[in-house]
């Protein structure tokens, strides 16, 4: 055939047997059909519809129409067989490569996700942007700090209406020789009445010997609350006054617990704490101390743990005078070391007579020195509106009975001779 180099082997002569089949207008509307895909492929869209009405192109359109109408049936299968069976002369240029498509490109690029950066360019961290979330946790925190502020001083305002401050000034200056008894008992109410809701009552014991200031205490404390809350809301109890030896046991339990009743219920109205000051504890029967210990124990009512109770009896009086006596020191007030060590060893002791003081607050009393008792005769002549002679007052003073510990004097009795001996002036 014109215009084919002859090729070796059987393909190459089956081929060519093949393409011989084809006629020469058949060869002519080959080259043409290939001469115009070549020229549509190497242009772009608007060239295309340029060449569209180009006088070549339109020629060489119409050539291949009348080709193809000459051509037969046979002709048009025996193309369509050769075009199949031989890609030599119906394959398309490939030096041309098709268009990438956007799936392709993305496959393209998720391949190598690292960004290079420039040698020559400097590298810079990320600019950090203050987050709107630090203005709302601060203003969280300034809320919190405010609310705990103004509870402090809901505390402090609590307080302020039981005056425990000049309570402590009044003890400090009617009580003597017993400092660190009475920083205990304003530390006491000071962290009870600091709130009006508790989980137990509080219950104070002032334990010591015989005249040291545990009754003037009470009275001292009794005499303060009822300005402070008012008298319906203080109960001063003195065991020989009600309940005297001739009472029986039943009346006295059934005259304190209706008592205790009535006032919780009435303070609980109004929002109050009551306070019991009980002197004489000692001389309470079993029966008695047994009703006033289901007042202490926490397994009660709300208006039952919000109370004050005020036990003062000279129990434990013997074992608190031996220490102080075994541990005389320097007029440097006692550390707080031999303080609980004293409490230690008196807990046992009061346990022993009554299970009620195992889970009570002690404070002991100690023994009053020879100054001390001088000072109660100066107040006492104060009060009777003798005149306070300094001599009188040693002499008065000396005639009392001590302890002589090393070096030092403690009266045996305390301030309770004072008033008798002042009254036989």
């Amino acid at each position: 055939m014109d215009g084919q180099k002859p090729s070796s082997g059987a393909a190459a002569q089956k081929c060519s047997q093949k393409i011989s089949l084809l006629s020469s207008p058949m060869r002519a509307i080959i080259r043409l059909r290939r001469t115009a895909h070549i020229l549509k492929k190497g242009r772009s869209p608007t060239e295309r519809r340029t060449l569209q009405g180009d006088p070549q192109s339109k020629f060489l359109q119409r050539q291949i129409s009348l080709g193809k109408a000459k051509l037969g049936s046979a002709s048009a299968s025996i193309l369509s067989q050769a075009s199949f069976e031989n890609a030599q002369y119906f394959t398309f240029d490939t030096s041309v490569q098709p268009p990438l498509t956007r799936s392709s490109k993305r496959r393209k690029r998720s391949r190598n996700p690292r960004v290079l950066y420039p040698g020559s360019t400097r590298r810079y961290l990320p600019a950090e942007q203050t987050s709107k979330a630090k203005r709302c946790l601060l203003l969280l925190v300034g809320i919190i700090c405010f609310q705990i502020l103004n509870a402090i001083e809901n505390l402090d305002d609590n307080l302020l209406k039981y005056d425990l401050d000049g309570l402590e000034r009044t003890m400090h200056r009617e009580v003597f020789g017993q400092p660190l008894a009475i920083e205990s008992i304003t530390a006491l109410l000071k962290d009870y009445l600091a709130t009006h809701i508790h989980n137990k009552p509080l219950v104070i014991s002032f334990n010591g010997p015989s005249g040291v200031g545990k009754s003037h205490v009470g009275w001292l404390l009794a005499k303060h609350f009822r300005s402070v809350v008012g008298h319906s809301f203080v109960l001063h109890y003195f065991t020989m006054h009600h309940c005297p030896d001739n009472a029986s046991s039943l009346a006295c339990q059934l005259d304190l617990s209706e008592k205790i009743s009535d006032m919780v219920t009435q303070a609980e109205i109004e929002e109050k704490i009551p306070f019991f000051i009980l002197d004489e504890v000692e001389l309470m029967s079993p029966a008695l101390l047994e009703t006033l210990s289901r007042f202490l124990q926490t397994n009660q009512t709300n208006e039952f743990l919000n109370a004050v109770y005020i036990l003062i009896s000279k129990v434990g009086g013997k074992e608190i005078t031996d220490f102080l006596l075994q541990n005389v020191s320097s007029d440097l007030p006692r550390p707080q070391s031999e303080v609980e060590e004293l409490m230690t060893s008196l807990r046992p002791v009061l346990s022993n007579v009554h299970p009620l003081w195992g889970f009570v607050e002690i404070v002991p009393f100690v023994l009053l020195e020879k100054n001390h008792i001088q000072s109660c005769f100066y107040e006492e002549m104060m009060s009777e509106g003798i005149y306070p002679d300094t001599n009188h007052i040693e002499h008065l003073a000396s005639q009392l009975s001590y302890y002589v510990e090393g070096g030092r004097q403690y009266a045996i009795m305390g301030c309770k001779q004072v008033v008798a001996t002042v009254n036989l002036l």
